[in-house]
């Protein structure tokens, strides 16, 4: 089973448990709207990912870490999205959450998937009860306070932050919740695969700042230009478009040699390189290059 199939049909599975005929449906459907379609899944396909290349021998539990993290994922992009904060029209090429079915009940769909995050991983961990312990740990890490997501939103709320801390915990945490959280699954020591997940993280991060700053709706699948807008730290901003364009290559040459030694390591590094590619496309690097050279040539006239 093809990997990305393999992560729909375990959310599929997992969805099926909370249809019960006495939930309200509408909260059913926000929930089912805010995770279907998905994106790219990069989250849970790292998880998996790394779960292979550390033998996965417990494929269930595997199957409930990254469908953990997408959940985690998916409600931090409805409540990103909400008036209070982005007030976004669109995610993933579809109308969000609290446009489509209001902002009471986009609040509830967001607190609801993260329930349902603990719900998945503690129905799978059963069979597993020794690993559960250490995969809801890594999760909750990725997520809340001091240095997860919850908080890299929160940073947005202050007057000041040093744009690799909020990084690190807008994206960053995530992605190393994704590759530590296979290894554990898979019952291995998650600490070699951190960096993988850590540069990963930020590198997602600055090809974000570098498409909002390009104008790649298309690709983003949400609105563009909002880093400007709300006044948010930005590797665009700060380094400009070619020195962020520099620094997402670093980072992601960084993640390719972080891959640590096992049966999978050229796969897993092909992997990398091929979402290089996917968040910075060669197009956009001679787009960049071209309008560094016409800002140099008018700087010059």
């Amino acid at each position: 089973m093809r990997m990305q199939q393999r992560i729909e049909t375990a959310l599929e599975l997992h969805f099926s448990h909370i249809q019960a005929m006495s939930a309200p449906p509408r909260l059913l459907s926000a929930m089912r709207h805010a995770v279907f379609p998905g994106g790219a899944r990069i989250r849970p396909q790292l998880c998996l990912a790394v779960a292979q290349a550390c033998g996965d021998d417990a494929p269930a539990l595997s199957d409930a870490a990254a469908v953990s993290i997408e959940l985690m994922h998916c409600a931090s992009l409805v409540h990103d999205d909400m008036p209070c904060f982005d007030d976004a029209d669109t995610r993933r090429g579809q109308i969000t959450v609290h446009k489509q079915y209001g902002e009471p009940l986009a609040l509830l769909t967001g607190d609801g998937l993260i329930v349902m995050a603990y719900q998945v991983l503690a129905r799978a961990g059963r069979m597993q009860p020794t690993r559960l312990v250490d995969l809801i740990s890594t999760v909750s890490d990725g997520v809340g306070a001091p240095d997860g997501i919850v908080a890299g939103q929160a940073w947005e709320c202050e007057t000041k932050v040093a744009l690799s801390q909020y990084q690190r915990a807008k994206t960053g945490a995530l992605f190393v919740a994704a590759t530590c959280a296979g290894a554990q699954a898979a019952g291995v020591d998650p600490a070699p695969w951190r960096a993988l997940g850590e540069a990963l993280g930020e590198a997602y991060q600055v090809a974000d700042d570098i498409r909002d700053v390009m104008g790649q709706a298309e690709s983003l699948g949400k609105p563009v230009g909002q880093d400007a807008q709300h006044g948010r730290p930005s590797a665009a901003a700060d380094l400009g478009l070619a020195g962020a364009l520099s620094y997402f290559q670093k980072l992601m040459d960084a993640a390719v040699e972080s891959v640590p030694a096992c049966a999978h390591r050229q796969a897993m590094q092909q992997l990398v390189r091929m979402e290089s590619e996917r968040l910075v496309p060669q197009s956009a690097y001679e787009h960049i290059q071209r309008h560094v050279a016409v800002s140099g040539l008018k700087a010059n006239a």
